[in-house]
């Protein structure tokens, strides 16, 4: 026997039982733990709160005078944390000027993990364009993709407000126009080939990819930095592959003609002696998204050079904790002056429940989520029928033109419900929504951040409030419970408070039927 190897005092303790093959005892598996890489396990930590981590402007010299005053132009006194944050990390990539990068050597890919209305738009809009300022040709060097047309038109206006009275100019494409309108505002031909007229596309993936193969003289070799907003719905879209056309786009093959032989660009390979020795303008990635993958796997796709990740609180959770897409959970940070509650309800009471809620809370603007745009379609001909609410439906079955007119009218007041799927909504920035209602629970976690995050947005104060079957009431709060939610408060609607609405509600139904009836039989061939 080896020294040391037994009992003390050198008895013989009992020997070691053997597991029974086929025996009945159960033990519980080992809790595997996940890897992570350090740039997710280790975040650059970003204040929580909109209303006490404010940085004033002046505190951050990195930003242009210029741009200081523009800000203060606008009502902008102090950044948001997440501003605070990002902006100078990003300006200190382009202190060289945006053709090479500090020392020669590639900026860091960002990626910024921050909740719903904590201004992440700003927080690019505003290094980019100062970045770009002193650019001598106009050529595409930046590049944001979003997932919906109207978040494109809203991230559009804002660099809109900051390229005013520059020479940079600004595009946006996402198909409500026609492919020669928008070709117009890109390209323009010449006697001697193409000349660009935009610095900065605002873009949708499929659309994006439709200019790339159409679209003479549109050109990315002079990209700088491809913006990936709302990013983690933007991996879930990577089978368009739209991500890869961009890289290629960017980067000509070996062996093309280029006109600055010392600015030659060529496709990113690992960093050595050889491969810094002649300077090239980088593509720097920048990430947002208020519901960030942790999922390496997923992270992968994007081809993300030496991360830093800017969080206000994610945190990785465990490996049973997965989303629709199998990826994994994680706390997630909500608006400070967000208010959580769920009301017990049945099938039956649902549409009762949320005319209550409208009628008794008074406000005027009501966001109204469900999981389908036949629910949406649904519930607005119902409270269309009921009568008392100014209602709107927002989803797949509006065109374009029909969506923007309705978002108008809501955040004019003029409608007081805007009855919504995820699809269409996923992103929205609507001003002073002051109540969010889930008629259908959300499924996953993900989609509650996001729902909720329409209101109390830029530190204001909003309240949330998700109708809840029976069945429904463990699971959902159990998740919210594990998500970090402070506190989720039950509002019950007892039946006599409901009764008062019934013949009215009664009388709803049987419009709703006729509608329906009407509908389908205008469809029928």
């Amino acid at each position: 026997r080896e020294s040391g190897a037994g009992p003390p005092g050198g008895a013989s303790g009992p020997p070691a039982r053997a597991p029974l093959l086929g025996g009945s005892g159960r033990s519980r598996a080992p809790k595997v733990q996940p890897f992570l890489p350090s740039w997710l396990a280790e975040p650059s930590c970003v204040g929580k709160s909109v209303t006490e981590d404010l940085v004033p402007i002046e505190d951050i010299p990195e930003v242009h005078p210029d741009m200081q005053k523009k800000l203060r132009a606008h009502g902008i006194s102090s950044y948001f944390p997440v501003q605070a944050a990002v902006i100078p990390a990003l300006l200190e990539s382009t202190a060289n000027g945006f053709l090479v990068a500090r020392g020669g050597y590639r900026p860091s890919d960002l990626c910024v993990s921050a909740p719903t209305g904590s201004g992440k738009t700003l927080a690019f809009v505003i290094p980019v364009v100062q970045a770009l300022l002193h650019r001598a040709v106009c050529q595409v060097r930046a590049l944001v993709v979003l997932p919906t047309k109207e978040l494109a038109q809203q991230v559009s206006k804002v660099f809109n407000i900051y390229t005013d009275a520059t020479p940079l100019r600004v595009a946006l494409i996402t198909g409500q126009k026609s492919l020669i309108k928008e070709q117009e505002s890109l390209v323009q031909k010449t006697a001697d080939g193409f000349r660009c007229l935009a610095d900065v596309v605002v873009a949708t993936p499929g659309r994006l990819v439709d200019h790339i193969d159409q679209t003479p003289g549109f050109s990315l070799q002079h990209l700088r930095f491809l913006v990936i907003d709302e990013a983690d719905r933007m991996v879930d879209s990577m089978h368009q592959s739209w991500l890869p056309r961009v890289v290629e786009a960017a980067f000509p093959r070996d062996g093309a003609k280029e006109p600055f032989a010392l600015l030659r660009r060529r496709q990113p390979r690992a960093t050595t002696a050889a491969s810094i020795s002649c300077p090239q303008m980088p593509l720097q990635k920048l990430l947002f998204s208020a519901t960030l993958t942790q999922n390496p796997e997923k992270l992968q796709q994007l081809g993300l050079y030496q991360p830093r990740l800017f969080s206000t609180g994610l945190t990785y959770k465990g490996p049973r904790d997965t989303d629709e897409d199998g990826d994994s959970g994680g706390k997630y940070t909500f608006p400070t002056g967000l208010s959580h509650h769920y009301v017990p309800c049945s099938l039956r009471t649902k549409p009762l429940a949320i005319l209550h809620l409208i009628l008794e809370k008074n406000f005027s603007r009501v966001l109204c989520f469900t999981n389908s745009r036949e629910n949406s379609h649904r519930l607005f001909l119902l409270v269309q029928a009921f009568g008392g609410v100014s209602a709107a439906e927002f989803s797949s079955r509006c065109g374009p033109g029909q969506r923007k007119a309705v978002l108008k009218q809501f955040e004019q007041g003029k409608v007081q419900l805007l009855i919504s799927t995820d699809a269409t909504a996923r992103g929205i920035d609507v001003q002073g929504v002051q109540l969010v209602v889930n008629y259908d629970a959300p499924q996953y976690l993900r989609t509650y951040v996001h729902r909720v995050g329409r209101t109390a947005r830029a530190g204001k104060t909003g309240q949330a409030f998700t109708l809840l079957l029976k069945v429904q009431e463990r699971r959902f709060l159990r998740m919210l419970a594990e998500a970090g939610v402070p506190e989720t408060a039950r509002h019950d609607l007892p039946g006599e408070l409901l009764q008062p609405l019934v013949p009215r509600y009664e009388a709803a139904l049987f419009q709703l039927e006729q509608a329906i009836r009407e509908e389908r039989r205008q469809k029928a061939p």
